[in-house]
């Protein structure tokens, strides 16, 4: 696989004998906070104790950072006792894991290395922990502020795809206040797309949550307020007959795609349930698709990921129209699930890269990614 081999060249230098020092955030304030959870515990089994020297630092739904001895399983069981309340300053060159005192003194319990951020969705993906880290001059996996922060809001990254003349389908964007001041106007708008059905889903969330397929006017009604509850700002999409194909993305500046697979949701479409609960959802992977089909999906997932300025990794999934056999970008997740059975390490799984080699090359993009950053001149001074 010569595509995939080409785009790795970049991490070969970062390799070094002594432990690399990893802190592993995972939890959060999002309403994907369980997902997170599961692919937390999926990357710490991958990270290889021989090579990472690992602390774990586990965050409430309230936002409360703690750190200690089996963070995830107490953050699971809600038990937090024996956990410390930690936090990561925005102070360069001083910029280690903290543990507060119970009268507020910090100190520091070790430095750091890399972040590799486990968290999906809103405080985590859609960068502002990347901001924070950016601040603190941290190595951290993944894309910065401004690829999380596109990626994160569906309507901005639609927009971003159709100026690089990557195909979406046609979508409205709806605010919540719109909806609290006049629903008909909205629902107006919104049939404007032409004959139901229709996706609502919120513009800042991912895992399928909050996400209806709506066939009629008082569906529509009820997926809005769904929609709402997550977001202040939401889209609906006009409805396709569609296979969906997933691929996944990783690199710096020389992104590769992995083989494509398709999902083949147990439920009317990949909701939540049908990612995470319902095991009647299948994986195709590879796909069953024509070969110019599978590069075409290939090609314009990295140019969706160089559009964005991402890093790291991404999972880019995709629209095959089953009538006209038009290929539509649907959603980029720069942290994307990270679970046994989740596609991302799924398809680089059947790519040739096994799950540790995975996180591994993660860990050395992130190290790669602040190595540029470094190289980045900060100051100017004008000759007088």
């Amino acid at each position: 696989m010569s595509w995939l081999v080409s785009g790795m060249s970049e991490m070969r230098s970062m390799k070094n004998s002594s432990k690399t020092k990893i802190v592993v955030i995972f939890g959060g304030r999002s309403g994907e906070h369980a997902v997170s959870l599961e692919s937390a515990g999926f990357v710490l089994s991958q990270l290889d104790p021989q090579k990472y020297e690992i602390t774990q630092v586990g965050i409430t739904r309230e936002g409360e950072w703690f750190t200690g001895e089996d963070a995830l399983g107490r953050l699971k069981s809600g038990d937090l006792s024996g956990l410390d309340k930690a936090v990561i300053l925005p102070l360069p060159g001083d910029a280690g894991l903290n543990v507060i005192s119970e009268t507020g003194q910090l100190s520091q319990v070790t430095d750091i290395d890399v972040v590799f951020p486990v968290l999906h969705g809103t405080f985590g993906e859609d960068g502002t922990l990347q901001g924070l880290l950016e601040m603190a001059d941290l190595a951290y996996v993944g894309s910065g502020v401004t690829g999380s922060a596109a990626g994160m809001d569906k309507m901005i990254f639609f927009d971003l795809m159709r100026a690089n003349q990557i195909p979406v389908v046609d979508t409205v964007l709806v605010l919540r206040s719109e909806i609290e001041a006049d629903m008909q106007s909205v629902i107006n708008r919104v049939e404007g797309l032409g004959e139901y059905p229709y996706f609502v889903k919120p513009a800042n969330l991912g895992s399928s949550v909050g996400i209806s397929k709506v066939k009629n006017r008082s569906d529509l009604l009820e997926g809005l307020m769904e929609a709402s509850a997550y977001d202040r700002r939401m889209i609906v999409q006009k409805g396709h007959v569609v296979r969906e194909i997933e691929v996944s993305v990783m690199g710096n500046d020389q992104p590769v795609a992995s083989v494509c697979g398709e999902v083949l949701p147990g439920e009317e479409f990949y909701s939540y349930d049908a990612k995470y609960h319902d095991h009647s959802s299948k994986t195709l992977i590879p796909a069953e698709i024509p070969e110019a089909v599978a590069d075409r999906i290939r090609n314009l997932a990295v140019k969706a990921y160089k559009a964005c300025d991402l890093a790291g990794l991404a999972r880019v999934d995709f629209f095959l129209d089953k009538n006209s056999g038009e290929v539509y970008l649907n959603e980029l997740n720069t942290i994307p699930g990270f679970t046994s059975i989740s596609m991302f390490p799924m398809l680089w799984k059947a790519s040739g890269v096994e799950n540790q080699e995975l996180v591994d090359r993660l860990v050395a993009f992130a190290q790669a990614r602040k190595a540029q950053r470094d190289a980045t001149k900060r100051n100017f001074m004008r000759n007088e």
